[in-house]
């Protein structure tokens, strides 16, 4: 097995933006929403405005799926982060003889 070298720095990085996804993915039925709102009825056809609602219905449900998957991957490096932190605390203590 190989060695892998990450600077936990860039894993805090990793768990910022996978914050900002899920976010992203919490709001987007509200945008979405005022999306169908914005197209309306053009010219008293309301044929766009249904298709984009079963577009975003459809939608919603893998979206969904995306957002736990991507919770679960962002707990992993949470977890994986504090791991390694309480490791260097306590080997520091060990070390230091504290």
């Amino acid at each position: 097995m190989t060695d892998v070298y990450i600077k936990l720095s860039e894993l805090e990085q990793v768990v910022t933006q996978l914050e900002a996804i899920i976010t992203e993915f919490d709001n987007a039925t509200s945008l979405s929403e005022e999306l169908e709102k914005d197209i309306g009825d053009p010219f008293g056809e309301s044929k766009l405005r249904e298709e984009a609602q079963e577009f975003e219905e459809r939608w919603d449900d893998k979206r969904g799926d995306l957002k736990d998957g991507l919770k679960g991957v962002k707990d992993h490096v949470d977890a994986v982060i504090k791991g390694v932190e309480d490791w260097d605390s306590e080997t520091a203590i060990q070390l230091t003889g504290g």
